[in-house]
């Protein structure tokens, strides 16, 4: 048994980004908080929940940020690095939640509109479009390696979208006075963030549940394991990933006897890496199968097998 150990994880200055955005959405959020209360519109309150929804999602992922870079130890092998994956998740339990309010709340809006400030609308909307776009900047070069940090980028970026909306209904509701207009643009903001929130979920869900990792095909992982020179079987060929960008792959490799074992391992660790970016492996290299696989493993491929007849789904 062997394994390569490059245990390198995207980076980037994310943690400096996300104390500044924290501090912007933070305080912007009180004043809009205000704003929306003595304005009555219930499209500026929507966007000061997503900005407190904002607020508490930064907030959660800097502290797993920092949680994440404790290092291992005897009974947290793997150290800490889920905490970003659970923070991913919670923020996108959070957006579902606020979603739900404002539907309710627009039920009793469109039933009976309140007068609106539309003045104050369109100012305080203003400046918080100037808000989220400096934040979306921010955490844009991290929020593809990161899906704690993309998380927040989706909370931040749907705030854009309602700043966006309540300008555009400020305006329509000043030479209309259709106050209609508030309350469908504060759901419609829900409902359009809704499908990339439940996304976010699934990718949480799927690293949490040691699903194969988002650009994976592990049908042609094993394809290329049973190709390599000296290869008769693979099985319990497992590939998950512990946070954003950081994959593993464990794999029982049965090879013939006239190949070594040290003349395979690297050759085998080097292919994965350059192949499939796959840098934290561990291999065990058998000459003969072991029990689990000469018992009839469902999960056992050999050379002579069909690589889509694979169906571990860890």
């Amino acid at each position: 048994m062997s394994g390569s150990h490059n245990h390198a994880v995207p980076t980037g200055n994310k943690e400096k980004a996300l104390w500044v955005a924290l501090a912007l959405t933070g305080s912007f959020m009180i004043a809009e908080t205000i704003a929306g209360f003595i304005t009555g519109s219930l499209a500026l309150i929507s966007d000061a929940a997503h900005m407190l929804t904002d607020a508490a999602a930064l907030a959660i992922a800097l502290a797993a940020v920092k949680i994440s870079k404790r290092p291992a130890d005897l009974n947290r092998t793997y150290g800490y690095y889920r905490f970003e994956i659970l923070a991913a998740a919670f923020n996108a339990l959070m957006l579902f939640g606020v979603a739900a309010y404002i539907l309710v709340e627009a039920y009793g809006r469109f039933r009976n509109p309140p007068e609106i400030q539309t003045g104050a609308m369109i100012v305080v909307a203003l400046v918080g479009l100037v808000v989220n776009i400096i934040s979306m900047r921010l955490l844009s070069a991290d929020k593809d390696a990161s899906l704690n940090v993309k998380g927040a980028y989706l909370e931040v970026w749907s705030d854009m979208l309602g700043s966006l909306g309540v300008i555009a209904g400020a305006v329509v509701i000043r030479f209309t006075g259709w106050k209609w207009v508030d309350p469908f643009i504060a759901v419609a903001i829900g409902l359009w963030v809704l499908p990339r929130t439940w996304v976010l979920l699934k990718q949480s869900l799927n690293i949490l549940l040691e699903g194969v990792p988002r650009g994976i095909e592990l049908a042609r992982v094993q394809a290329a394991l049973l190709a390599f020179p000296g290869v008769t079987g693979v099985h319990d060929l497992h590939i998950w990933a512990l946070t954003s960008g950081r994959l593993s792959l464990t794999a029982h490799i049965v090879h013939d006897p006239l190949f070594s074992h040290d003349s395979m391992i690297e050759p085998l660790n080097e292919m994965l890496t350059r192949e499939f970016a796959l840098f934290h492996t561990t291999l065990q290299l058998e000459v003969t199968p072991c029990r689990q696989s000469r018992d009839g493993d469902a999960h056992t491929v050999t050379s002579a097998a069909k690589p889509t007849e694979y169906v571990d789904a860890r």
